[in-house]
């Protein structure tokens, strides 16, 4: 019962939080898009079409219109959305647990085993971040699962460093002491001590950290690093800048797959920074 009053409790808050609903409509809209965008747009993402397909203006037939080489837009937009969501989230998973491990056993344990982990985590934080995606996504080759491992491997140690301090706040707590002083073990504290404590941070830094995720999927691709058999929004802005879709006026194949980045990531963001108001009293609005 107290779970289910507690989480009554979020529910109430974050119903007054205008950019949480915002980020959360936004979100559930291009999900809903994912799942059933190919019912509405019966077309092959990547069926080709004839010569006279190519590049035409939105229509009847064409909604958002064609691209270079005649498919249709509205159809690669749907088929976006759902690589996008899946990289997104996949990524994110992938980040969050290594970071969540390495902050954790690092703010617990201290020590040699902090020093030696936030030295390790220093080196991904000054490495340039995307001439190190680029090398090891052209290492590992284009494709989806390729560009989810190499996001997820490279995106950790902002969260590490997050998780650790928040490990060293709670760590001193009285609680903790108590757990101690009767003898229960390190396993036991951090699972069931420290872990229920730190997750509601780990919570809203995941749905932060699944924007990012999104806008570094569309920068690979849109850098060529993308898998061609699987449209996504990165690889059509791709296709867009190297046919001269802004020279010559064709908007419709630019533009969409534009917008509809910009707008997923500001709905991650919104409901990550209106969840970060919610689980934090501190931020709460009164």
């Amino acid at each position: 019962m107290g779970a289910v009053s507690g989480n009554r409790a979020i529910w109430r808050v974050f119903r007054t939080n205008t950019l949480g609903v915002t980020g959360l409509v936004i979100i559930v809209a291009f999900a809903v898009l994912a799942v059933f965008g190919p019912v509405l747009v019966p077309y092959d993402p990547l069926s080709f079409g004839s010569p006279s397909d190519v590049l035409n203006p939105p229509g009847p037939s064409h909604v958002l219109g064609t691209d270079d080489l005649g498919r249709d837009v509205a159809a690669a937009l749907i088929a976006g959305s759902r690589v996008s969501l899946l990289v997104g989230l996949s990524a994110t998973i992938i980040s969050m647990l290594v970071g969540t491990l390495v902050g954790v056993v690092a703010g617990y344990f201290g020590s040699w085993v902090d020093t030696a982990l936030m030295r390790f985590t220093d080196v991904f934080l000054v490495l340039p971040w995307l001439p190190l995606m680029l090398v090891l996504a052209a290492l590992l080759g284009p494709s989806v699962w390729n560009i989810v491992l190499v996001i997820g491997l490279t995106g950790w140690a902002g969260t590490a460093r997050v998780i650790r301090a928040q490990t060293l706040t709670i760590k001193e707590r009285q609680f903790m002491e108590r757990a101690r002083s009767i003898g229960a073990g390190d396993a036991h504290i951090i699972m069931h001590h420290l872990m229920p404590n730190v997750f509601p941070l780990i919570f809203a830094n995941t749905i932060l950290v699944t924007a990012v995720s999104i806008l570094s999927e569309t920068t690979l691709s849109f850098l060529g690093m993308g898998d061609s058999t699987r449209p996504s929004w990165g690889t059509m802005l791709h296709f867009a800048f190297e046919s001269g879709a802004a020279s010559s006026g064709a908007l419709w194949f630019i533009l969409p797959p534009g917008l509809c980045v910009l707008i997923l990531v500001m709905g991650f963001t919104f409901l990550g920074y209106a969840f970060d108001e919610i689980l934090n009293p501190k931020l709460r609005k009164r």
